[in-house]
């Protein structure tokens, strides 16, 4: 009996040990990254999906979709597009030889504390807006601050209003090759691009317009000089005139593709509850 006894005591302090981390679990989980509003900065992907003009676009193909013989529903699909479309991120390795694909990126880069600036007052004047290292100055001026080490760059052009009107977002509603020549819409500028990454420490860059460089671009300078740091683009965001200046989280998860340039991307804001624009 006195056997049986002190096993049964011994079974209760295992069980007691095992419950006692649930619970730590469970408080540490409740990190302050989830604790804020949850903004989607990402574009739906269908047949209005905008990709480059040269680009394989996006196709849904319904493999099964209704009731099975045996009774239940079922759907399944498959999907193909190029990887460069939509809300996408470009990896290193888009423009810079040997340097990071899509899976190696450090999930660091893609995760962590972003700002916004916004120049959209001046881009939607102009198509061919190049933002400038003024307006990111202008951004420190106004919020007292450098932008911060490590932060995720978000820049608000407002175009991702015309989504998914090809010739209002893009400026051509044609395709191929020659349609290339025909692209406008705002970018960042080499010269701010250069700035960031000599005079900031950036993790991320991101908009929302097909591409970093401005649609007249045929150098792709902004590509370059960013990616060749290893620091990953986001194109063709949206909802960013719902986020503040500064003071909320990212969370980008692009599609791992190995060795890939490039992927499909969900990225999300998360505000703090205690910003303000």
């Amino acid at each position: 009996m006195r056997t049986y006894i002190a096993f049964i005591s011994l079974l209760c302090l295992v069980l007691s040990c095992k419950e006692k981390p649930s619970t730590t679990v469970t408080e540490t989980n409740d990190t302050p990254i989830l604790n804020g509003k949850i903004i989607d900065l990402s574009h739906d992907f269908s047949n209005e999906t905008i990709y480059w003009v040269t680009a394989e676009e996006f196709e849904l193909d319904v493999v099964a979709n209704g009731p099975t013989d045996a009774g239940f529903y079922y759907s399944a699909n498959n999907f193909s597009g190029a990887e460069h479309g939509g809300t996408h991120i470009d990896a290193p390795i888009h423009f810079a030889e040997n340097h990071q694909s899509v899976n190696e990126i450090p999930l660091e880069k893609l995760i962590g504390n972003a700002i916004k600036v916004d120049v959209s007052e001046n881009a939607l004047k102009d198509r061919d807006y190049l933002i400038s290292v003024e307006d990111l100055k202008n951004w420190e001026r106004l919020q007292h601050m450098q932008i911060p080490d490590g932060s995720i760059v978000l820049l608000e052009t407002g175009y991702s209003k015309f989504y998914p009107d090809k010739l209002a977002y893009l400026g051509t509603d044609q395709r191929g090759p020659e349609a290339v020549k025909l692209l406008h819409f705002p970018g960042l500028s080499p010269d701010a691009a250069q700035w960031l990454v000599d005079e900031r420490n950036i993790n991320a860059i991101g908009l929302d317009t097909p591409s970093i460089d401005y649609g007249q671009s045929t150098e792709f300078k902004s590509h370059v000089i960013l990616l060749g740091k290893n620091i990953p683009a986001f194109e063709n965001l949206t909802n960013l005139d719902q986020l503040p200046y500064k003071d909320f989280t990212v969370i980008a998860l692009p599609m791992k593709i190995k060795d890939g340039s490039g992927g499909p991307l969900r990225i999300v804001a998360i505000i703090n509850e205690s910003s303000n624009p």
